[in-house]
């Protein structure tokens, strides 16, 4: 079964490469956190692909885990916070919207992976928390380029902000900061999930 695993694994670091692969022709898109999100999760993908078929040493659990919850993230604030994408200034690859591929097969199959393919009962009490680390460093990283570069885009209109939520031009800090504040519970929440699924499911992968 490491060998269905493998393959399932290597066909999600596909889709992640492919997918993100249009923002080394527009490099601005690297601001989203959905590309740097997904770039990053067909790097554990691939190392976990390859590690099942070979039997090799498995990503860490902190790792794999925290791709897991960073892209179930993409998909839930992509289906209940984000506008649905313009099809006139979307990026494509093989025909299909990128956004289609990242916010929702992407992590889908990222989830089945987790629950069938991964061991659990490996996740310290303190992941839920630390996987929140990066979150306030990607802020920063927005924030700070908006104000030094306005109109660099990646919005179609020139805006620096990936999302509305967080664009505090149009915002303001209070809105702005609220918006962080009920993000951040449900980020909490997330991985409050993650965490007792991981505990509550057999130590062997359920496919194994």
């Amino acid at each position: 079964m490491r060998f269905v695993a493998g393959l399932w694994r290597l066909a999600c670091a596909f889709l992640c490469f492919a997918a993100t692969s249009v923002a080394w022709h527009t490099p601005n898109y690297w601001v989203y956190f959905t590309y740097q999100t997904g770039f990053v999760l067909g790097i554990v993908m691939l190392w976990a692909g390859a590690a099942s078929l070979i039997d090799g040493k498995q990503p860490p659990a902190w790792l794999k885990g925290c791709l897991t919850f960073y892209i179930a993230v993409t998909g839930i604030v992509a289906a209940t916070l984000l506008p649905p994408p313009d099809p006139a200034t979307s990026k494509y690859v093989f025909g299909i919207l990128t956004n289609t591929i990242l916010h929702q097969a992407v992590p889908i199959i990222a989830a089945i992976d987790f629950l069938l393919f991964d061991e659990h009962r490996r996740f310290a009490w303190h992941y839920p928390l630390t996987w929140l680390i990066y979150f306030p460093f990607y802020l920063t990283f927005v924030l700070v380029r908006a104000q030094l570069w306005p109109h660099s885009g990646p919005q179609p209109d020139g805006s620096a902000y990936p999302y509305g939520f967080i664009d505090l031009a149009q915002l303001g800090w209070a809105q702005m900061g609220k918006n962080i504040g009920f993000i951040l519970i449900g980020f909490m929440l997330l991985g409050l999930l993650l965490f007792l699924i991981d505990r509550i499911l057999p130590k062997k992968p359920l496919l194994g």
